[in-house]
């Protein structure tokens, strides 16, 4: 029997519906795989020779390579240098490049690379923040002070593929130095074409797992997979976005809504919660971080120790760590960190064994001595990170120096603005967090050195301190070593240019999904280790928002977003239900035209 041509026409819209539907279908299945962090505060450069925060380093360093990286515990592992050796005087390194290390434009890495990476961060004019951390390298803090030309930093390329570093003193501990992005190459020829642009995306060239794709400022940046990574068939991951808040508590909202696959900073107060409700995505896990109030010591008002002293004996440690943030975190009364390894940690604050009723009583006495008392109240603002639990500590503070007399203004403001202004000395008094660049005491004790030029917050100087810190470094025995820099932490700890608060656990919430994070002692979670089990993210219901849930977005305000997986439905139903109408519809003008 023949068919009408009408029916013919709408048979095969039918059949062109279906194959779209199949099409779509298809699609669905071979989506990309994204992973979605929060990160915490915004990135203020993706520059490694210019950046400074830990939120920034995560985003860095999964795009650029140095000469070695980090396994998945944080731990040093090869990177492009795939071998090193070193003189038996361990001043000179010798490291051997991977033939296969490449920029993502597919122009090879090159020790030359490396050299003009460490001679452009030791420029004053590139505005290196770090650049004193490189120090370690022969001549690098003579080249920065510009009393020797570029060419004689102790950076060498011998071959393209060969780069020889001499140091100024020994430092068995140098392998886990190198995992700072302070140390990471630059790719040479596209910093020359672009000079500072060449950070924009369409312009940055990277050598490591992921190479940029784009920034969007206070909402997230966005990577890609590098195909041109020499691990890359061992890279999980297609898609990263690095989520930009400071706000902890709108953070784990959207990490609650399905936004966030893996969030870092958990809010005290939701500690317990969290743990009650969902044990499984809670991770806590020591870090060596610790926190602590910082003077600026440029300011008359902040150069009698007897006032920074007092201040401190006015602190609760106890009631911070253990009722406040609750996470693990322990009371500090040192300023290296104890899990610090190879180091005596015999120093420590003269009233960590006192009771908080004497130390008080002592407070007063050292404010009385410096001048203030009741009728002349010691006033003054106080800075700290506007992130939820940076305001709580500021607030926790107020109210335990007020107990010794004492008036403070908490003035908070977002991290990189915190730090900046740290840098810049724009500040009396502030609450600051520091992470150690490599598990050794000198990563702590190097904030208070003389040379440690813009990362010496407070401007701090004790001739003492420094030559003992100069000592220990040309020290090659460890446990004379370790005497030497626990002199020079006592020295720091009684003349008060920082007050140790607390030391920092990593709090992360991270989905059962999501395989290869693992507790680090740097904090340091990179996400080429890492793989999302999609069938499982899918049976859990959370791969995205539930329909009709509502969210929150990066600035706290909520909507009705749906899921893809919804968005598909969606569009499979209208493909299907419109092509089946098409198809009743065309039965009945097919009927009807046989009939007349």
């Amino acid at each position: 029997m023949e068919t009408h041509p009408a029916m013919k026409s709408l048979k095969t819209l039918f059949t062109a519906l279906a194959l779209a539907a199949s099409f779509a279908l298809t699609a669905t299945a071979a989506e990309k795989i994204v992973l979605k962090r929060g990160n915490g505060a915004e990135p203020d450069t993706l520059d490694p020779q210019k950046a400074t925060g830990s939120w920034e380093n995560n985003i860095i360093g999964d795009m650029i390579v140095g000469l070695m990286t980090e396994d998945a515990k944080g731990e040093p592992i090869p990177g492009v240098a795939e071998s090193y050796t070193v003189s038996d005087d361990g001043l000179v390194w010798t490291f051997k490049l991977r033939a296969d290390a490449n920029w993502s434009d597919g122009v090879p890495v090159t020790a030359d690379d490396f050299v003009f990476a460490f001679q452009r961060i030791n420029d004053p004019l590139t505005g290196g923040q770090y650049a004193t951390i490189t120090h370690i390298i022969k001549n690098a803090a003579k080249v920065y002070t510009r009393e020797l030309p570029p060419d004689q930093i102790g950076a060498r390329a011998i071959d393209a593929k060969t780069l020889e570093l001499t140091l100024e003193h020994p430092a068995s501990y140098l392998p886990s130095m190198l995992l700072h992005y302070a140390f990471f190459p630059v790719p040479k020829h596209a910093v020359e074409k672009y000079g500072s642009d060449w950070v924009k995306p369409g312009n940055y060239i990277s050598n490591g797992p992921f190479t940029l794709v784009s920034w969007s400022p206070n909402d997230k940046v966005v990577v890609a997979k590098n195909p041109g990574f020499y691990d890359a068939a061992n890279v999980k991951i297609d898609e990263v976005q690095y989520f930009s808040q400071d706000d902890q508590i709108a953070n784990t909202k959207r990490f609650r809504a399905g936004e966030l696959d893996v969030s870092a900073g958990i809010p005290g107060q939701l500690i317990d919660e969290l743990r009650a409700t969902m044990p499984e995505k809670v991770r806590l896990a020591p870090v060596i971080t610790n926190w602590f109030v910082t003077f600026n010591l440029t300011r008359p008002e902040w150069q009698d120790v007897r006032i920074r002293t007092a201040l401190g004996l006015a602190i609760d440690r106890e009631t911070i760590a253990f009722r406040i943030l609750k996470g693990g975190e322990t009371p500090a009364y040192t300023f290296v960190h104890p899990d610090i390894p190879g180091y005596p940690h015999d120093a420590k604050l003269f009233y960590a064994d006192m009771p908080m009723a004497e130390r008080q009583k002592k407070a007063r006495e050292l404010l009385a001595e410096a001048g203030f008392g009741p009728g002349n109240p010691l006033k003054f603002e106080f800075l700290h990170p506007q992130s939820t639990d940076g305001k709580r500590i500021a607030t926790a503070l107020q109210g335990m120096w007020k107990a010794v007399g004492v008036e403070m203004t908490p003035a908070g403001s977002e991290s990189k603005t915190v730090y900046a202004n740290l840098r810049q000395q724009n500040f009396g008094v502030a609450l600051s967090g520091w992470i150690a660049d490599f598990p050794d005491a000198s990563s702590y004790l190097y904030l208070a050195k003389t040379s440690s030029a813009e990362m010496n917050y407070g401007k701090y100087s004790n001739a003492e301190f420094d030559q003992l810190n100069i000592d220990g470094d040309n020290e090659p025995d460890a446990a004379k070593r370790g005497a030497l820099l626990n002199r020079a932490e006592q020295i720091l700890l009684d003349d008060a240019p920082f007050l140790p608060i607390y030391n920092a656990v990593s709090r992360y919430l991270v989905e059962p999904y999501v395989s290869g994070f693992e507790n680090a002692l740097t904090n340091v979670h990179r996400t080429r280790w890492m793989s999302i089990d999609t069938a499982a993210k899918a049976a859990m219901g959370t791969a995205t928002p539930e329909p009709g849930r509502q969210t929150a977005d990066a600035s706290g305000q909520t909507g009705i977003v749906p899921s893809p997986a919804d968005k598909t439905s969606l569009l499979l139903w209208w493909l299907l239900g419109g092509g089946a109408l098409l198809l009743v519809a065309g039965t009945i003008i097919a009927r009807h035209r046989r009939s007349s």
